[in-house]
């Protein structure tokens, strides 16, 4: 019987060992990723316990929380012209999650960051309050362009060149966060996600296209960098058309009538002579046209804008006709608006980058700070000399080249047009591009704007950068000047 009773003894203190082992596992172990999994309701019970704090423009709030009327989430988010800052703020879902500046600073949004919770509601176990995101936003950039995009596909960007901070990030079409921020029946998510024309895309940070001629500036910057060519007004050695290397393939130019037969860097901008800068990259090599363009931020994965710039070029391996036609934008170049101002800022700012930054703080509950981005983080890009002579050609392309429409009384304004193909063998509606700067001659103020209308429904003929999307950069660019 005794023997018995230490075989069932040892048994039980074994079970209770495992199970002491295995609670010890789960709390010591396994506690963050079991609070973190998808499926831990009190997670969400959690985040929405109380009001969330807020994304913040020029002072004042563009979101909120409201009381639900029902279930076990006590708040859900609520934004301020939704649509107008969706490409800011993402959106904060019970239900689908979190994305943009609502996702990057969710644990300072919904309290749960530790470096808002002080010692003694930590011991109480209390949630702290939730701090706030503070952005670089102009409302009144923000504004003109979304009303200049209007019900046109597209996006555009504003940057300070002279600090770094983004004024403006436009993407339409746009949607209200606020339609799938609750425990919905998933009609309006499954209408937003379903729409053809992917309003929940971020065209301004997210989605890469090709740059067509604007483009072209960077490939400038590599000729004058590298010693290529002395000066922008100095005569390229540049046939028209120009026969694509190893190829019977024959590059023309879209005005046929344009000076472009052996053009001065600053006549083939104003003109977009595709011969000029497709010999040009040939001349250069790959290697030197993408150094420059990695120079200006494209292939980098490190930018610390809290949301990145995504962008290429195309890597090693190109044939030389291939590398021609990189010359002008095409090939496996992408870009999107954020990088493509980035280049006119650096070029605006005497050759100095920026780090372009979204949030200029992040504070608690009380104002005090908790992060900071700082203005004015500047890398060297090309020298002062070429950014001089660029900008003085970027000019004539909006005095009297094809940059007409983005002029501004009172105002130096420098530009360049970009038209992309799109589909096989260009067989779709082309991508409409402009890139640009802005300085104000009397108060100093500066600003730079890129601009994609991806689809405006206007006929073939008249896609143009001039056309459609540089009036958009110019309202952008006065608003910000004002």
């Amino acid at each position: 019987m005794n023997k018995t009773i230490r075989h069932t003894a040892v048994i039980c203190l074994s079970l209770v060992l495992a199970l002491l082992v295995r609670a010890t596992w789960l709390q010591a172990y396994e506690a963050k990723a079991l609070a973190d999994d998808t499926h831990n309701r009190r997670a969400a019970i959690a985040q929405y316990a109380q009001p969330l704090g807020d994304i913040v423009v020029a002072g004042s709030p563009v979101t909120g929380s409201r009381k639900t009327t029902g279930g076990d989430l006590a708040y859900e988010r609520t934004y301020r012209d939704g649509a107008l800052y969706a490409p800011v703020t993402g959106y904060s879902s019970q239900v689908y999650g979190s994305t943009q500046l609502e996702g990057i600073y969710a644990d300072v949004l919904d309290g749960t960051d530790s470096r808002l919770q002080n010692p003694v509601d930590a011991l109480m176990g209390k949630q702290a309050k939730p701090g706030d995101v503070l952005t670089t936003i102009d409302p009144a950039v923000q504004r003109a362009g979304y009303a200049a995009l209007g019900s046109t596909k597209g996006a555009a960007v504003a940057i300070d060149p002279k600090t770094g901070r983004v004024l403006a990030v436009v993407s339409t079409p746009g949607y209200d966060p606020t339609r799938i921020s609750g425990t919905t029946d998933g009609s309006a998510w499954t209408q937003l996600t379903g729409d053809a024309d992917k309003p929940m895309v971020n065209r301004a940070l997210r989605q890469p296209l090709p740059p067509g001629s604007t483009f072209k500036l960077v490939v400038a910057a590599a000729a004058l960098e590298d010693g290529l060519y002395g000066s922008v007004d100095e005569a390229t050695d540049s046939p028209d058309p120009y026969t694509l290397p190893t190829t019977s393939q024959k590059l023309g130019n879209e005005n046929a009538s344009a000076p472009c037969e052996n053009a001065t860097i600053r006549t083939a901008l104003r003109y977009s002579c595709n011969t000029v800068f497709a010999k040009m990259a040939v001349d250069l090599g790959q290697d030197k046209v993408r150094a420059m363009a990695e120079k200006f931020g494209f292939n980098d994965s490190t930018q610390d804008m809290p949301v990145r710039a995504s962008a290429s070029v195309s890597p090693s391996g190109m044939d030389k006709a291939q590398t021609a036609l990189t010359g002008i934008g095409q090939f496996d170049v992408t870009a999107t608006p954020l990088q493509m101002a980035m280049v006119s800022a650096a070029l605006a700012d005497d050759g100095l980058m920026a780090a372009p930054h979204m949030v200029s703080k992040v504070v608690d509950a009380s104002g005090d700070t908790l992060q900071e981005y700082p203005d004015g983080d500047t890398t060297r890009i090309v020298s002062s000399a070429t950014a001089e002579q660029l900008r003085s050609a970027m000019v004539t392309v909006v005095q009297d080249g094809t940059g007409t429409n983005a002029k501004i009384d009172g105002a130096e304004v420098g530009g360049k047009t970009g038209t992309a193909q799109h589909g096989v063998e260009n067989s779709r509606t082309p991508y409409a591009w402009f890139t640009s700067y802005a300085k104000d001659a009397s108060g100093g103020k500066q600003v730079a704007v890129a601009v994609i209308v991806e689809d405006s429904g206007a006929a073939r003929s008249e896609v143009s950068g001039n056309g459609l999307a540089a009036p958009i950069a110019q309202k952008m660019m006065k608003a910000a000047l004002k």
